[in-house]
């Protein structure tokens, strides 16, 4: 068995789309960064890197690099599974909450989690997304930005 914990924080900015665990939320702002910013995706993917001992999101998919360059989380995420994989492990749960002011998020958790499932090829039932605000506190609770934290579990694939 294997956990790690992941964490994100994107500045929300007019002119980019909110997306969180693949799901384009309608909203006013959204994540700036390098790739699509999906905060939920690469805390998750940090998350499984850290239980691998593997590093960090940025050993594997620098900022600085092109190729990233307005990427699909999901494509990031699928590559660190498959490494997952690959080490011959499998997802038991994984467990994220997101920090965000505005807008609600809601009525998108179901799809959120079915979404995270299916880059692993789990069940949903593994897969935890809560929302939260941050009560008006700091640039989060001023709608400034976006956060998502994850712990994951891993065991080993059974032969």
């Amino acid at each position: 068995m294997r956990v790690g914990l992941g964490s994100d924080i994107h500045k929300l900015v007019e002119g980019r789309k909110l997306v969180l665990a693949g799901v384009v939320v309608p909203s006013e702002k959204g994540e700036l960064a390098h790739s699509d910013g999906d905060v939920i995706y690469h805390a998750i993917g940090d998350a499984v890197l850290g239980a691998l001992a593997l590093g960090d999101l940025g050993k594997f998919f620098p900022d600085n690099d092109p190729t990233y360059k307005d990427m699909d989380s999901s494509i990031i995420l699928g590559n660190i599974v498959s490494k997952m994989k690959e080490m011959g492990y499998k997802l038991n749960n994984l467990d994220v909450s997101v920090t965000l002011e505005r807008p609600k998020i809601r009525n998108y958790i179901d799809e959120m989690r079915a979404n995270i499932a299916k880059v692993f090829g789990a069940e949903v039932e593994r897969v935890s997304v809560k929302a939260g605000t941050n009560e008006g506190l700091d640039a989060l609770g001023q709608g400034l930005a976006v956060k998502a934290d994850c712990i994951v579990s891993l065991k080993k694939e059974e032969k």
